[in-house]
């Protein structure tokens, strides 16, 4: 059954919020505590799933946190970031991407990772920023974004939006680490996207990603936080997604390719931070470098020993890379509080 049923796109305009309605757990990962989620629509009339948290009581209030995620993930699947990030005393904002999570899918076969450009992306987090975190969310306002969720950061920069103060991308996907092959799958998948766009990639499985054993995973050397996610989308299966399509293989190569120009990269004047791993096996830390290096006010600082989902990672790894978010990320309390 899995992958068989398309997201049925509702006649929904608007918002409508309610309080975990639209949230999914499980015994061992809980909705946090002062959810409020919904849906909303996009410029481009797709159905995108919210949810915000405020700072937990007596934390103090910072400002917001919002979410990028990376390809495949899903809202529940940063639970424990929440709870890290409301603790701090930041409100937190997530949704899904288009494509994924409880968000609408774009094709018949939901298990299918599928866009045609990243600017596509860019309607989601506008439609969010603009219906959602700027309206709801108290300021200041800061960017943690993995993967996937980088690129489209730094390309609504590019588009000269400032929704953010500071931005931290961890693992950020500006180049794929595919060594010599990295040519000719950039070559392939934009020869393919016409005719064959919304096929998968070459090897692309459909089942869902979390179901990959946990021995060969090239995300996290953590095998309970790995267990959670899949056993998630087990008890919520709609939350699934498996393999990328071609056409968003070559969308994604668009953007990377993008970003790799220097004259590009001078644009960016947004202060952030690039935290890798160093035992990477899906995105390029010397992609990382590069770009960090050109950067106006950024830098970069790799976590040894970690693989690319920083924050599903064992303890000791997940620490650093919040320390690394604490050092970047200011916080001044409201006068008075």
């Amino acid at each position: 059954m899995l992958g068989a049923t398309p997201f049925q796109r509702r006649a929904f305009r608007g918002r409508h919020d309610g309080e975990t309605a639209l949230l999914c757990e499980i015994a061992a990962s809980r909705i946090p505590e002062g959810a409020r989620s919904g849906y909303l629509t996009t410029a481009d009339d797709i159905r995108i799933r919210y949810a915000h948290w405020p700072a937990a009581r007596g934390a103090g209030l910072r400002g917001t946190v919002t979410v990028l995620t990376g390809r495949t993930e899903f809202i529940e699947k940063y639970y424990e970031v929440v709870q890290d990030l409301t603790a701090r005393g930041f409100a937190v904002a997530l949704f899904d991407w288009r494509g994924q999570g409880g968000s609408e899918r774009l094709l018949s076969n939901s298990l299918k990772g599928h866009v045609e450009d990243f600017s596509d992306y860019q309607a989601d987090l506008e439609a969010v920023v603009r219906q959602v975190i700027l309206p709801d969310c108290p300021a200041p306002h800061y960017a943690l974004c993995h993967s996937m969720g980088a690129v489209v950061a730094l390309d609504s920069v590019l588009e000269g939006h400032r929704w953010f103060e500071r931005m931290v991308l961890l693992c950020p996907m500006l180049g794929l680490n595919l060594g010599p092959a990295t040519q000719a799958a950039r070559g392939l998948a934009r020869l393919l996207r016409g005719p064959f766009a919304s096929f998968y990639i070459p090897g692309g499985r459909n089942r869902p990603i979390t179901e990959r054993p946990f021995a060969t995973n090239p995300v996290t050397r953590d095998p309970a936080r790995y267990e959670l996610a899949a056993e998630m989308v087990r008890a919520h299966p709609h939350l699934a997604l498996g393999a990328p399509t071609i056409g968003w293989l070559a969308a994604a190569f668009d953007a990377m390719d993008r970003l790799a120009q220097p004259e590009v990269v001078r644009q960016i004047r947004q202060p952030l931070l690039i935290v890798g791993a160093g035992d990477e096996r899906i995105v390029s830390n010397s992609a990382m470098e590069r770009l960090s290096t050109r950067l106006i006010a950024g830098g970069h600082v790799f976590v040894p020993g970690a693989r690319h989902e920083l924050l599903m990672e064992r303890d000791a790894i997940r620490a650093q890379a919040l320390a690394a978010f604490d050092a970047f990320i200011p916080g001044t309390l409201p006068a008075g509080w």
